[in-house]
């Protein structure tokens, strides 16, 4: 299984439209190696949607459900793919926080900033998600005089756009 990071403006397509719509075929791809890389696509591929604009933020996940095909209606000779919802990231990660990362370090996303479709490879993606759900912060044990500490409680609900 291969991952992928697509980008969109989220003023023309975003995560909560694919959350909706729970499918969608990607298209509009024109740059060559990005075209190449969807072409690469295969059912059971995840990819990591990123809003692109001011946002410039990984958001949440998709899944690949369709193998690619050249799209007819583009006389550019765009190819599309169908991909389906995957989980929403309890929070953004954002391109500064990426960029600021040595763990990421070579990634195509830093090399090739214009690039709408790229690999990414599992120590990126590893990371990424972790940053984008980060785990449940543990309470401290109780001190003397307090009593058990209480569960962690969610301090900021989902965006939603």
């Amino acid at each position: 299984m291969a991952r992928w990071l697509v980008k969109q403006e989220p003023s023309a397509y975003s995560y909560a439209d694919l959350e909706r719509e729970g499918a969608t075929r990607w298209d509009g791809v024109h740059h060559p190696l990005a075209l190449r890389h969807l072409r690469a696509m295969r059912p059971g591929d995840e990819g990591i949607f990123y809003h692109t604009g001011a946002e410039r933020a990984c958001v949440g996940t998709l899944r690949v459900v369709g193998r690619p095909a050249p799209d007819p209606g583009d006389a550019r000779g765009s190819w599309t793919v169908d991909v389906a919802v995957g989980r929403r990231f309890d929070r953004p990660v954002p391109l500064a926080q990426i960029r600021g990362d040595p763990a990421f370090r070579g990634f195509e996303l830093l090399r090739l900033g214009r690039l709408s479709v790229m690999p990414v490879p599992a120590p990126y993606w590893r990371r990424i998600v972790a940053l984008g759900r980060p785990a449940v912060p543990t309470a401290a044990p109780p001190g003397p005089g307090r009593g058990a500490a209480p569960p962690p409680t969610r301090t900021s609900a989902p965006r939603k756009r």
